[in-house]
């Protein structure tokens, strides 16, 4: 087989109509493939930067307006049978026409299309052409036919197979997109070539199977051998002629298997399969393997219905978060982006990524790091918010792209399970969709019927969930805490964050708060002058109804009323952080009945106010900080119990925790009340839960005392304020600090003469690309803390050492 990509000379116009432009109607544009008409008509200059300030507005248009693509290429023909144009992703509704006839046609942005073009083909110099229709357009006109579908949004996203977030998302900008988003281009090919090869590798034993399946498509009818080797053992099976199909087996003798990260190394091995006519190769396949077993515990008990990932028979408590595009338009995430966002993920101990069912099918450079670092990954099938029409032609198209990504995943041991649907069994619950559906399909189908059916047939070695949330039986409500997955969205919408002590969940695999970007994406992304929570920049930056009111209602609850806008950007994102940690610490406190959390959400697709722990720019929020410490291998932590509070030892590690821990209740001053100390013995991957006397747990003045506990040093430390910081009765901050320079950056150590609250350094206010290693400390007079700047040059350490740079809670005392 030979490849000739077709990813040069392409050009890009706008079908006239009366919503194009001026500027842009009868323009041809320089093209690059794959991309989008987005980044094109950017780089071309015709178009502001959708992410900045309210560009994305005016941009509405390109949604609406069909495009064409073309290029043209230098053809030489040989004895191939064959010549296939295979186009990996086309977003979306796209006729393909070479040398003036048509060839294709697709309706799928999540699924690839080949199409024979070998009789279209002429010696030199050829033309092809992608047209692509208004994603709108078409997605309008099926609803106008099928009828209207309940929806989270006024888009019609439910009626086209394309990435949903693309129409907007309470995070995310509406950019609807079109382009040749994935690799295009000729395969020619002769006798047969390899159309499916399916490894379901499993571990019985002790030892590592592949059962290879293969499926060949055929120019000609003779007899073809399959080779396979992987990992030292190799299998060879015959297609007699006229047969499609071939299956082979390989056993590898006690494999080293590959573990979630923390729970042991990632050994990956090149799993080879070539396809032959007599000794002659046709056409290769290579995979990278790792051999291990994943099942989900879902045995009613006593608590109702756990959800309890096991991996190589070993319980995992899943300490993940959920993955967004992390841009909108997919061209520009690179392989180097990728590891980047995946390094902060893993240095925040987490050890599983969800992607969710509003965005795409990830790519292989995702599932390839995964797979490296030991990522787990749970993939939504995408659907999301919203009823989902089950007729034609939507359900073949999702029958097609469910198949295709099963085959595609199939090889990486980092995939652990596929979940059907993002909340759309729980709206056709409680978001009142029965009504106006009036017996209308809704996704049912797919969810419990279609997608279950493909995974058991393509690859029966990874377990299927029907939706996040879901509870296991359709009689049970699908987001009941008892039982399977639960998301839990009152806290932001309506309620205190400290409502997260009243679920004791089986696991929780949506849970989030909001907070601002950082302030350097901020001033790169908004031109507001001055900068306020309401400037218009900032308003539009904000997708969540009623965001900001959410926002200032958590402050209301627990902070000091912030003087102005730099006060307002530093507690809501320390507020942010409060809420996720003391969530992940009360549910990690509970593991024994809860198996897992997903933090909403790691990242962001553009900067905006919103969940995540890391901003669209790559810039990582206070909450970051607070996930590492909350998601580390030994966490200790005071949570209230029936009748005072208990030190709380969780170990995640793969050793015992043993150590002699000391609980301090002194006052905001530093003079101890009372104190007591107490022995720690945590086995491997358990916890232990420690009753505090009455002496310990209960204040003499609240505002102005707090409860410290210690086990092995401040690297496992536990606080417990007893008083809201708004109402505590801080002093002022009064601390020494030093600036010392070091390779790459600046080191700062403060040492405090008073308490300091959540000591948090922002060097970006300095440097746009200056980070500091460490925030949210809190220190008691006479402790020191050391902070790590990394900046390209040096920054002054008079602005380094003092607000808004150098931040507390209880600066605002003072």
């Amino acid at each position: 087989m030979t490849r000739q990509a077709l990813h040069e000379g392409w050009t890009l116009r706008a079908v006239e109509g009366p919503q194009v432009p001026a500027g842009i109607a009868g323009r041809v544009v320089p093209a690059t493939v794959p991309g989008c008409v987005h980044t094109d008509l950017l780089a071309a200059g015709l178009i502001p930067d959708p992410y900045l300030d309210d560009n994305e507005k005016g941009l509405a248009w390109i949604g609406r307006t069909d495009w064409v693509y073309e290029t043209t290429f230098t053809h030489r023909p040989g004895g191939d049978e064959r010549v296939d144009l295979v186009c990996a992703g086309l977003d979306t509704v796209a006729t393909l026409t070479l040398n003036g006839t048509e060839v294709g046609r697709a309706e799928n942005m999540h699924r690839g299309h080949r199409f024979d073009v070998r009789s279209r083909l002429v010696a030199g110099s050829n033309t092809l052409a992608v047209r692509f229709d208004s994603a709108y357009g078409y997605a309008e006109a099926q609803r106008d036919r099928l009828g209207d579908r309940p929806n989270a949004y006024p888009e019609p996203f439910p009626f086209i197979r394309k990435m949903a977030c693309n129409f907007g998302w309470d995070w995310g900008p509406t950019l609807v997109t079109a382009g040749i988003w994935q690799e295009i281009g000729l395969h020619a090919w002769s006798t047969a070539r390899l159309a499916v090869v399916r490894p379901l590798v499993t571990v019985e034993a002790g030892d590592g199977r592949v059962e290879l399946h293969v499926e060949v498509e055929r120019a000609g009818d003779a007899p073809l051998s399959v080779r396979a080797t992987v990992a030292g053992a190799a299998a060879e099976a015959t297609i007699p002629a006229g047969e499609r199909t071939a299956a082979l087996t390989l056993t590898v003798r006690d494999p080293a298997l590959w573990w979630p990260r923390g729970y042991g190394d990632q050994p990956l091995h090149p799993l080879e399969v070539t396809l032959h006519d007599d000794d002659h190769p046709l056409d290769t396949w290579s995979r990278r393997i790792g051999f291990r077993s994943v099942r989900l515990d879902t045995t009613p008990d006593a608590h109702g219905t756990p959800f309890a990932l096991h991996v190589n028979d070993t319980p995992v408590f899943v300490r993940g978060v959920n993955w967004i595009p992390d841009d909108a338009f997919p061209t520009r995430i690179t392989r180097g982006r990728l590891a980047h966002r995946f390094r902060q993920a893993a240095d925040a101990n987490v050890n599983l990524l969800r992607v969710w069912g509003g965005g795409r099918y990830e790519s292989d450079d995702f599932y390839d790091l995964a797979d490296e670092l030991g990522l787990l990954v749970q993939q939504d099938f995408l659907f999301a918010c919203a009823a989902y029409p089950e007729e034609e032609p939507l359900r073949a198209e999702v029958a097609a792209e469910a198949a295709e990504q099963v085959l595609r995943l199939a090889p990486h041991p980092s995939l652990v399970f596929w979940t059907g649907n993002n909340e759309n069994i729980w709206g056709w619950h409680d978001w009142d969709w029965q009504e106006p559906l009036a017996g209308r399909t809704w996704g049912r189908g797919y969810y419990l019927e279609l997608l279950p059916r493909i995974v058991a047939e393509l690859d029966p070695t990874r377990p299927y969930w029907p939706g996040s949330p879901w509870s296991g039986r359709e009689e049970i409500h699908p987001n009941d805490p008892a039982h399977g997955t639960t998301h839990i969205w009152d806290v932001w919408n309506t309620d205190d964050y400290t409502k997260y002590r009243e679920y004791v969940p089986r696991f929780v695999a949506e849970f989030g708060y909001q907070a601002p970007p950082a302030y350097a994406t901020l001033r790169r992304a908004l031109s507001d002058e001055p900068l306020a929570p309401d400037s218009p920049g900032m308003a539009h930056h904000q997708k969540a109804i009623d965001g900001d009111a959410k926002l200032r209602r958590g402050l209301d609850a627990h902070l000091p009323a912030p003087a102005d806008f730099d006060d307002w950007h530093w507690l809501t994102q320390l507020n942010q952080a409060r809420a996720i940690q003391l969530a992940v610490e009360h549910f990690r406190s509970h593991r024994d009945v809860c198996a897992g959390t997903i933090v909403w959400q790691l990242n962001d697709c553009w900067p905006v106010t919103s969940w995540s722990a890391v901003d669209g720019d790559g810039r990582r929020k206070p909450l970051w900080y607070a996930l590492r410490r909350a998601y580390a291998d030994r966490l200790l932590t005071a949570q209230p119990r029936e009748g005072g509070l208990a030190l709380v030892a969780v170990n995640d590690g793969a050793t015992p925790w043993r150590a002699t821990a000391s609980v301090t209740r002194l006052t905001l001053a530093g003079e101890p009340r009372a104190k007591t100390t107490l022995e720690v013995d945590v086995p491997a991957y358990a916890r232990l839960e420690l009753a505090l006397p009455a002496e310990l747990a209960r204040p003499e003045e609240a505002r102005r005392e707090l409860l410290v506990a210690e086990a092995g040093g401040t690297a496992e430390r536990a606080l417990w304020f007893f008083a809201e910081d708004r109402d505590a009765d801080w002093p002022a901050a009064r601390y020494d600090a030093a600036v010392e320079p070091v390779d790459g950056g600046q080191r700062v150590r403060v040492t405090a003469r008073t308490v300091l609250r959540d000591l948090t350094l922002f060097p970006d206010r300095l440097d746009p690309a200056a980070e500091a290693d460490e925030a949210l400390v809190t220190l008691l007079p006479g402790e020191s803390a050391t902070f790590t700047v990394r900046a390209a040059g040096p920054l002054d350490p008079a602005a380094l050492t003092t607000r808004p740079v150098l931040r507390c809670v209880n600066d605002l005392a003072g």
